[in-house]
């Protein structure tokens, strides 16, 4: 691809399908060879994906054909082919996690989020590639628009695959920045719900993961994940996503906290210009924003989330290692390097630890609680500056700590287990930088209005 700018980038979208479906000049089935024509043509550069079934999806877009023509579609988004990150499972599909010690494994049920989209209509196309376990090993996905670049990870897949014009919408997972961080290096809509607001299914093991869509437009970011909550509900004790049937009515911010995380002192320094050319654009449309000097609750919250990297990487680490130690004893070769440490890392923890790690993650859940009579929402970049460059691991070196980018701009976010909204406004060098708009537990709806507003009436940002 070219240099991305995005002011002009014309991303695939599905919503504005419907009506034509509906008034039969167009079909899902035509709609799919036009993708998949893309992924033909891509796929060899990107390498998004980890299975394809283009026979399977041609299948099920020809039953959404008939459903259309017989006036009985199953719902807004019968008829979009997508793909699902792989590592959820798939019946007709392998689910290899990006792991080699999973080669070759093929579940005999569907994760409840592939049903769920299954049962709307959608038209499943393949498995997006997940660095290894969800983890930071990469997988093979390059940056749609820089070959030589990551395109995030660990959704890699999923981010490129929307990146590149494949698909409308790709499934992706998140815990610490899997799901905003490669949406912001790649360009993409994406939503990180609340905290248990779409049902994982059998992936429970960690308390902070979550599911949700990479999109081409905010339309079909909500329109996929309310479709989802519909007919999954939350995770066991939470209250499932929760909005309007189609994308919210935009609402004009009157006040966003300007949130700096961890990542504010490492950002080059032409990333923190675009941003605040982009920040200076709010202030003229009359909205006002709060910086953790002009508060000290959001200071306080700045502060309480001061060490999230760490505090999440930690829990995270401990919760998965019990899982992942039996995989590595029972295939030691098919596990990398890079996952091993983390999971002697983990393994070096006690109960106590994780436990006052838990305390900390409360306090800051607390302090970010405390900030919502503030503002309407927080507002911060989706990662730090355009993806990093990629050239692979030097043999006989010591492993790259990040080799899918720094999701330092996510884990305060995610530790709180609040919804954030990324979108395409920023260009630096010619490859997108996401930002980030941030809500409180269960204010999906609400974020996702003040993303449309800002993407409808902010100008895009485009530094050299």
């Amino acid at each position: 691809m070219s240099s991305y700018d995005p002011k002009t980038f014309q991303a695939t979208i599905f919503h504005d399908r419907p009506a034509a479906f509906a008034a039969g000049t167009d079909s899902p089935r035509a709609y799919l060879e036009r993708c998949l024509a893309v992924i033909d043509a891509d796929e060899p550069r990107v390498r998004a994906f980890a299975a394809l079934d283009p026979e399977g999806a041609r299948a099920a877009a020809d039953a959404s054909d008939a459903r259309w023509r017989d006036g009985r579609p199953l719902s807004a988004i019968d008829g979009m082919p997508v793909g699902i990150k792989d590592l959820l499972d798939t019946k007709d599909m392998p689910t290899e996690m990006g792991c080699a010690a999973y080669h070759g494994h093929q579940p005999t049920a569907d994760n409840v989020m592939v049903a769920a989209l299954r049962a709307a209509g959608a038209v499943i196309v393949g498995k997006t590639v997940t660095a290894e376990l969800g983890g930071a090993h990469p997988g093979p996905t390059t940056n749609p628009f820089d070959a030589s670049r990551t395109p995030g990870g660990s959704s890699s897949g999923s981010a490129a695959a929307v990146a590149a014009g494949m698909l409308p919408m790709a499934i992706g997972s998140q815990v610490g920045g899997s799901i905003i961080r490669p949406a912001g290096y790649c360009g993409n809509f994406a939503l990180k719900p609340s905290q248990g607001a779409l049902n994982r299914g059998n992936r429970q093991t960690t308390s902070m993961s979550t599911h949700g869509p990479h999109a081409g437009s905010l339309a079909d970011m909500w329109q996929t994940a309310i479709e989802i909550a519909a007919r999954t509900g939350g995770d066991p004790g939470y209250p499932a996503l929760r909005g309007p049937a189609t994308l919210p009515a935009a609402a004009r911010p009157s006040r966003l906290i300007v949130l700096e995380t961890q990542g504010w002192a490492e950002l080059d320094d032409t990333s923190k210009a675009a941003f605040e050319e982009l920040l200076a654009q709010v202030t003229a449309a009359g909205g006002e924003l709060l910086r953790r000097a002009d508060h000290p609750l959001i200071d306080a919250f700045e502060q309480a989330t001061g060490d999230a990297k760490h505090v999440a990487s930690a829990i995270t680490g401990w919760e998965n290692h019990w899982s992942q130690r039996d995989l590595i004893d029972r295939a030691p070769d098919g596990v990398s390097a890079r996952a091993q440490e983390v999971v002697a890392a983990a393994e070096a923890m006690t109960p106590g630890d994780y436990e006052a790690l838990l305390l900390t993650r409360a306090q800051a859940l607390a302090a970010h609680h405390a900030c919502a009579p503030l503002a309407d929402a927080m507002i911060t970049l989706a990662c730090p500056g355009p993806a990093p460059l990629w050239p692979g691991d030097t043999p006989g070196a010591p492993l790259a700590p990040r080799p899918t980018g720094d999701p330092i701009f996510n884990y305060a976010t995610s530790l709180v287990g609040a919804p954030c909204v990324s979108l395409p406004l920023l260009a630096v060098g010619g490859m997108p930088v996401g930002v980030q708009v941030v809500g409180q537990p269960g204010e999906d709806a609400r974020v996702t209005a003040i993303a449309r507003w800002l993407n409808e009436n902010l100008t895009p940002v485009s530094l050299a």
